[in-house]
Parts: C-alpha cells; structure tokens; sequence
C-alpha cells in the first residue's frame, strides 16, 4: 500500500492521462452505465431467440462485448457512453485481449476490483484501459 500522500489526485495521473475530458480514464457512473446498456441488449437477444436462459444471456453478452470490441474498440454500451477500450502499450486492440477481458468481465469480480487508476483486474490482465472518447 502506499502513503495517502502518494496517491494520485485523480484516476489515470500515474498513467499521463488527463484528469477529465477525451483520453481520460472512464469514471465509474459511464461504466456501469455502459454494461447495463449491454446487458438489456443482451437480455432482448436472449428473450427473443433463446428464451431468456441466463447462460444463454451470459453468452450473449460475451459474445457482443468481444465482437464489438475487436470490431469497433468499445461494447455498444461503451461506444453510446463515449468511451472506448484500449491497449496500454498504444497500438490496434488485436483479438485477444478482448476475448481475455470479456472472459474476465464474465467472471463479474475481476471487473469489480480495481487499482487507483480505475482500472478492474481485467483490464489490467487483458493490458488495457477504458477511456473516454
């Protein structure tokens, strides 16, 4: 742990990123927003052609958020919200980190646990970061 005094003053310092505004760490009010709006997409989905099984909505939800990640940079939610995912090390977001962290946001805890820079344990796995647009 480090010393209150160590801290970042906001989310994303640590990282050289701004403290609000494009290419600043999403805060978690658009994150959860974000998944709820992938989520009932998920669940129409569901009800519509699988009759609302929840594995079934879990998959669907994966199978979205990964798709639209590798395709377009963000979940539907994500891009509504004016945010977008990606790499730390700069660069095209590829194939697998998306499928890594939607395998891991599948799991819910490791997207509920995060450092200082609000970044979940999928996100720091898959090497990524959710920004604002």
């Amino acid at each position: 742990m480090t010393p209150d005094s160590e801290l970042p003053d906001w989310p994303g310092q640590r990282l050289g990123l701004p403290e609000s505004g494009p290419r600043s760490i999403a805060r978690i009010g658009r994150r959860i927003g974000g998944i709820a709006i992938d989520w009932g997409f998920s669940v129409v989905i569901s009800a519509a052609f699988f009759n609302y099984e929840p594995l079934a909505t879990l998959a669907v939800f994966a199978g979205l958020h990964a798709v639209s990640t590798i395709l377009l940079g963000g979940s539907p939610g994500h891009l509504i919200l004016g945010m977008h995912v990606v790499p730390m090390a700069g660069g095209r977001i590829g194939i697998w980190r998306p499928l890594l962290r939607t395998a891991l946001l599948a799991l819910v805890l490791p997207a509920v646990f995060w450092d200082v820079n609000n970044r979940g344990l999928h996100d720091r796995a898959a090497g990524t970061v959710l920004l604002v647009k």
